[in-house]
Order: C-alpha cells, then structure tokens, then sequence
C-alpha cells in the first residue's frame, strides 16, 4: 500500500523544490507517493489551479481528487484547516525547507499534527 503526500512548493524541482509557506497561495504542489518501506515511489508536480491563483475552486478541493493521504504544509488558513479535519484528512506541520527535507522528516516520525490554521495572509 502507498502513502501519498501533498505539499504546497515553489517550484517544479521535485524533491528539491523548496515548500511554500502557506498552502493556499502556493504556485504548485508536490504529490509524493512512498511504499510500504517509506522510500519514494513517485513525485510529481502539479499546478495552484484554485482561485488563490486565479483559477476556481479551493486548494484542497482542487487535490482531493488525488486522494492524499496527508498535507505537509507549514501553514493553511484555519478554514481549509477545518474542513480538512472535518472530512479525516491528515494535516501535519512542515519541518525542512525542501520536500526531499520535509520526506526524511516525516520517515523519521519528526512531523505533528499542525495545530490551528494561520490568521493571516502575508508569508510566514
């Protein structure tokens, strides 16, 4: 069984593309799919299609349809936060400045549960 990781980025490096301080307003997302053994299957980029980025539809409900098992992010707003929780998807809190960072973090059980979502819209 898989594991799939979605975390907001910058850009399209793959494991070394830097995270995004806030989900939302994030220009892509990486999608991280680990094995049983925790070692990365496949990573992909796709683009902030949501209205955060002149598209339609939020963040997460444009990603849902990949079936993530957890967000990483450094911080969401506490709406998106809410509704993630609500519908039981895992929310943890980003440690690392790269995905490939944040990989390695989340294999060695370094990673919490993000507690509350950010009140604000400017950068972290």
């Amino acid at each position: 069984m898989t594991t799939r990781l979605v975390m907001p980025v910058i850009n399209q490096a793959g494991l070394e593309a830097p995270v995004a301080e806030h989900f939302g307003k994030a220009p892509y997302f990486a999608i991280v799919d680990l094995d049983d053994n925790k070692n990365v299957l496949n990573i992909k980029t796709e683009m902030n299609r949501s209205e955060h980025a002149g598209g339609v539809g939020l963040p997460h409900e444009n990603l849902l349809v990949l079936k993530p098992d957890m967000f990483i992010v450094y911080g969401m707003g506490p709406g998106c936060l809410r509704s993630l929780q609500n519908m039981g998807v895992t929310v943890l809190k980003a440690v690392g400045s790269t995905v490939n960072d944040v990989v390695n973090a989340f294999k060695a059980g370094k990673l919490a549960a993000l507690e509350g979502g950010c009140q604000h819209s400017h950068q972290h």
